[in-house]
Formats: C-alpha cells, structure tokens, sequence
C-alpha cells in the first residue's frame, strides 16, 4: 500500500478503505496525526517507523494501561521494539474503531493481554493483566492472597477445558457475554 510523503493517492486511500474497518475520512485523520508523530526528515520515506516513545505521546494512548503492549502486538518492526509503520498505525486504529467487529476486537484483545506470547491466558499474564488494571501502587496493588482469589475466580469463570489458562476460544466466549466490551474496546482519533 504505497504513501509518498503526507499524501495518500487516491488508489491508497481505497484500499485501506477495503483493507480496514476506517473511512476515508478516518484514514486521512490517521494520515495526518501519523505525519505529525515524524520528524520532517521522515515524513518523505515511505516505509519510516515511528518509534514507540512518539506514538506513546498521543493523548488516546498516553493514559492506556496497555499502551506499550498495544504497540507491540500491532508492530511489524523484525526488532520487536513496538514502533509503527503507517499499515500498523491504521491496523491499531481499525482494530480498536466503532466499526470492528466482536471477533476482531477480542482477538487483538486477546493478544494484548497474552503478555508472553504463548497462545494462552495463564496465571502470569492474568496477574500482569490485574496490575495494569488496578495499578501496581501500594494503595492499589492486591495482596498476595487478594491476586490469588481473584485469578482463581477468573479461571473458574473463563476456563471451560480446566487446563488452568484460557485460551483464544475461552476468551471469546467470555467476551461475548460481556455487552460493554465493543463499546469499550476503541481508540477514536
């Protein structure tokens, strides 16, 4: 999907359109917010990545617990360091769009919160999942045992095959029981 410089030819901009769940208008919001995260050097080359610290800086990620592993899951980059080409920046934002569908939306959800990678929900990534959400102050931070009873209750809940992880289906499952999540689940520029 070819860009030359900040502008999109006509040609692109239809096929992000069918690539994506954006509209054109989207797109072009996208375009623009991408541009200004380059430096006017980069804003020339097709292919420059914005690192991860510059895409942190926009306010609809800054406050995201999961900001960093957003990034990560939704680069590209072969050195794994959560930096964005402009496809990964618009697969981010179509992802997380209005428009996006259940089973979309809840596997990158799904992967987001796979912090190791694995394939799996397992205990280390549900506590990690716990303490991005609740904070890993000493006012927020749940005890051992609170950490403990709260996983358990998770995996009761979640994980129907009794393996001790929830798994991709597991998850969806979960997920569409849960009617808040699609409106939840969104980044609008």
């Amino acid at each position: 999907m070819g860009t030359t410089g900040s502008q999109l030819s006509k040609e692109s901009l239809s096929e992000y359109q069918e690539l994506t769940f954006l509209t054109k208008q989207e797109i072009l919001l996208a375009r623009r917010r991408f541009t200004e995260l380059q430096t006017k050097a980069d804003r020339n080359i097709q292919s420059h990545r914005v690192p991860m610290d510059t895409i942190l800086t926009l306010p609809e990620l800054k406050s995201n617990p999961f900001r960093k592993r957003i990034c990560r899951v939704f680069s590209t980059s072969e050195a794994n360091d959560g930096s964005l080409s402009f496809d990964d920046f618009l697969d981010l934002l179509s992802a997380f769009s209005d428009s996006a569908t259940l089973e979309i939306k809840s596997h990158y959800a799904f992967r987001i919160f796979d912090f190791d990678d694995d394939g799996t929900l397992d205990y280390g990534d549900l506590e990690k999942l716990v303490n991005c959400l609740t904070g890993e102050t000493d006012d927020t931070k749940l005890t051992s045992e609170e950490m403990r009873q709260l996983i358990s209750n998770i995996l009761e809940e979640s994980d129907i095959d009794k393996d001790g992880t929830v798994n991709l289906s597991e998850f969806q499952h979960v997920i569409s029981r849960s009617p808040d999540f699609v409106s939840s689940f969104k980044i609008v520029l």
